[in-house]
This record gives C-alpha cells, structure tokens and sequence, in this order.
C-alpha cells in the first residue's frame, strides 16, 4: 500500500447511506474491511433506500475492478470517478483497498463474529501493518465508534453530507433591519406600480441578502419588505401584502403573525417555484400551505389540483400493514391533512349540505400520493406539498422535486426537530439541504417560523417538556 496521509476504513452503513463516500476522501486511501462486504451483500435485496444504495455502491466497486484489469487488487484501485458521476473535489485521487487476509481477535466465542469486532479487528491489523500512517474508521455508529475509542483507534462521523456544520448557521428567510435603514440609503429610489410599492438601492458592505428573502423594520415606522432580485450590487424592494386583516384573507385564513404574513407572501407567489417551511409544532405550516393551495387551484385555477404527500416514517412501532388502494394505505399517515381541512372547509351557511358538498370537491382536488411510487413520474400545474420533509434524505428530496414540470410548485414543511430517520441529524436532513441550495435562486423562498399559534397549552409545552 502506497503512502498516503490517512487510511479511511469505512463502515458498512457509512457506503448504505451515502454510495458517494468512496470518492470523498480527496488524495487519502479507503479501506474496506470483508465483513462491510457481506453486510452489502446481505442488504442488496430489497426496494428500500438503503438496498438500493447497497446495490450501487457494489455497482461502484465493480466499476473500479473493470477500469483497473492491469493492476493486482492487493496493490489498490485507483479513485477515480465513474462515467456520469460529478463531485466537487480535488484533482487528486486515493487508492481503494480490500482485507485480503482475515484478522486475529482477541475475543473468543460468539463475540468474535460480531460484525463491529471483526471490523475493529480488521482496523487494528491494518494499523500494524502501517504503522507510519495515521488509519481512521468512519461510522456513523456511535456505539462502534464508543467501542473503537476504548480500543484506542481514532474514529470519526461520516460529516462530508452535512449540508451545513452549524445548524444555527441556516438561512432563515427573515432579517430585520437596523433603526437607520433609511438613512443609510439615501439614493434610494421608489416608486408605485399595480397597486404594490417598490425601492431600488445600492446593497450595503452588511446586507448579504437573497433572492425572496424577507426584511422588515420594527417600531414607528414599522415596514416589511421583500427582496425582488440582486443584480450588480443593487436590490429591488416590495412592500409585503397584508394578509393579516380580515378584509385580505387566503381563503379565510389570515396571518397571525409577520412570519405569516411572510410565508402567505412567498406561497401566493406564482413566480416563486419552490418554498420551503421549517418550523416547530403549531406555527402554521401545513394550514398556510393548504389555505395557499385550496385559493390557487379553486379560486385562481392556476393549478390543476394539490398534491400531498409524506415520509412514511413511524414515530412508534409499526402497526402493520395497511389495507386498500394507495390513496387509503397514505390516509392515516395524512393526520395533519384531515385536521387542518376541518378548520378550512367549515362553510357559514349550508349546514350538513353544504359541509358535504364542500369535502366532495375537496376530495375530488386533493390527492394524496405515496412517495414510493414517485420515480418515472412529472407533476404538470400541481401543487404539491411535501410534509414532514425533515426525515428525507438529499437523495429523495432531489429524487422528488425533479418530479417538477412546467407550472408546477412545491412546497416542503418540516420540523428538524422531529427527525425519525435513523442516520439523520439536523445538518444532514434533506430539508436543510434544499433550504441551503436553493436560497439564492430567484424563484425560490424559505421562511423559518418560530412563533406558535395553536393554543396556550401547545406553547407551554413546547417550552417545559
């Protein structure tokens, strides 16, 4: 084996989460111990994320094998990318290796088959046989890594899919803007177009703005803003709609709040293609959402209909299988769905009648569909809202929203801190991905909401418990 600065050992479930990771170690070497090899073969079965990723990380490494016919593998493969796969690294490449001979143990029993033991074990010949260069196991196990640190070898999180390294770090989609905003810009200029107000001013050494990004001024002279586009140094301004009073409504739902306000703004927007909500129990995402959806497909018909859809993941145990058509399997996952429904499609007048005749058109408008079943498919003038965002990956989110056609909008909600995805933190959640990706195009909006508005008793508990 060929010097290099660190010897990477990866763990089986650091390749099953991220096939990639092979290729992420810049000019440093990769180990594969044989058991990370059963343990692929093992999970390759299966229609599931991980048996997928299983199959093509095995894909990857047959790939190297085929590219490298000339050379011994005990001498190593060469890193290289495959055809069609684009990573952002450096030009330098690393070699991969295998176990080639089994390692001793110094446990007996059945504790020596135990898969982590015989990657430890592996790990540890691999240190003697190189004792100049430092070797490093990558697992996203936290026992394992527990259990390396009591046998003295140097472990370390799989961190290279984290789209931020501080979550606090994350765009907000919200700023407020300091007391002398409008003394700092005096060659601002304003004008009046279709009912809306507009400002055009030279951006400030501080104000790292993005496109729909969402500013406001407390206090007297109380304003909230939106930023249009930035180009060449310079921003466009609006003033926000006011969809807090009763006489501007969505749907008959108002804003509580200035985040509300701010996010009614972005979903109403038909030049802003992709929004996503990030915020705790309460705060309002998925009835804005609907009330936002429900107004653009029956009152404006700028959509074909609203499409809804959820990671299935439990927070339980299982209860089983479900019975029925795709529709009735997704209907008690959609929890969320039916109760903000209720508050949207109580009529004033009609009674019984007018109840039921406004959940028929409801039904026939609102289709909950199964993320399962999402590949090989394109939403044409949909609304499709992705709740419970939190628990996918980057690969799903991508694999979802470019599911979009022409007039189509999607609208994520999520709550990082509901992750149920095992392997999933709030850096590595697709939904902080997406937010981190798309915050600077210019058809995209993301508002982070704090505030609560369910009831005293949801406030209170989000705070004690």
């Amino acid at each position: 084996m060929t010097r290099g600065k660190r010897i990477y050992v990866l763990d089986t479930n650091v390749l099953m989460h991220d096939p990639t990771s092979l290729f992420r170690f810049e000019e440093h070497d990769v180990f594969i111990p044989m058991t990370v090899l059963e343990e692929l073969d093992a999970a390759k079965k299966g229609q599931s994320e991980v048996s997928r990723n299983a199959r093509q990380v095995s894909r990857f490494i047959n790939e190297l094998i085929e590219n490298d016919k000339n050379r011994k593998i005990e001498q190593g493969l060469d890193l290289r990318l495959p055809q069609g796969l684009q990573l952002d690294r450096s030009a330098k490449v690393g070699r991969l290796y295998f176990q080639t001979r089994a390692s001793t143990d110094s446990t007996n029993g059945k504790k020596r088959s135990l898969p982590d033991n015989l990657i430890l074990a592996a790990v540890v010949a691999l240190r003697e046989e190189h004792s100049t260069i430092p070797v490093v196991l990558v697992t996203k196990d936290i026992n394992l890594r527990i259990k390396a640190s009591i046998a003295g070898i140097q472990a370390e999180d799989y961190e290279n899919d984290r789209a931020l390294d501080d979550f606090n770090l994350l765009y907000a989609g919200h700023n407020e803007l300091p007391a002398d905003f409008w003394d700092q810009h005096a060659d601002l200029r304003s004008w009046s177009e279709r009912g809306h107000t507009f400002y055009e001013m030279t951006l400030g050494k501080n104000e790292d703005w993005h496109p729909h990004q969402f500013l406001y001024l407390p206090g007297e002279n109380e304003v909230e803003l939106r930023v249009l586009w930035i180009k060449n140094g310079k921003a466009m301004l609006q003033i926000v709609d006011d969809y807090s009073s009763g006489s501007h409504t969505v749907w008959g739902i108002q804003a509580r709040n200035r985040e509300q306000n701010f996010a009614l703004n972005a979903l109403m927007d038909p030049d802003v293609d992709f929004v996503s909500l990030l915020g705790t129990a309460g705060t309002g995402k998925t009835l804005l959402a609907l009330a936002a959806g429900l107004a653009q497909v029956l009152d404006q018909q700028r959509y074909r209909e609203i499409i809804m859809t959820r990671a299935t993941v439990s927070v339980g145990e299982d209860i089983g299988f479900l019975p029925g058509t795709e529709e009735e399997k997704m209907t008690p996952w959609m929890g969320a769905l039916t109760d903000n429904l209720e508050v949207l499609t109580s009529p004033q007048e009609g009674g019984a009648w007018g109840r039921a005749a406004t959940n028929d058109l409801l039904a026939s408008r609102i289709k909950i569909r199964a993320m399962n079943f999402m590949r090989g498919r394109t939403f044409l003038n949909r609304y499709v809202i992705v709740d419970e965002a939190q628990n996918l990956t980057p690969k799903q989110i991508k694999t979802l929203i470019t599911r979009a056609g022409p007039g189509t909008k999607f609208v994520c909600l999520g709550n990082v801190e509901q992750i149920d995805t095992p392997y999933l933190t709030e850096t590595t959640s697709g939904l902080t991905y997406a937010v981190d990706r798309f915050k600077n195009w210019e058809h995209s909006a993301h508002l982070t909401l704090r505030r609560g508005e369910r009831s005293r008793l949801a406030d209170i508990a989000s705070e004690v418990l």
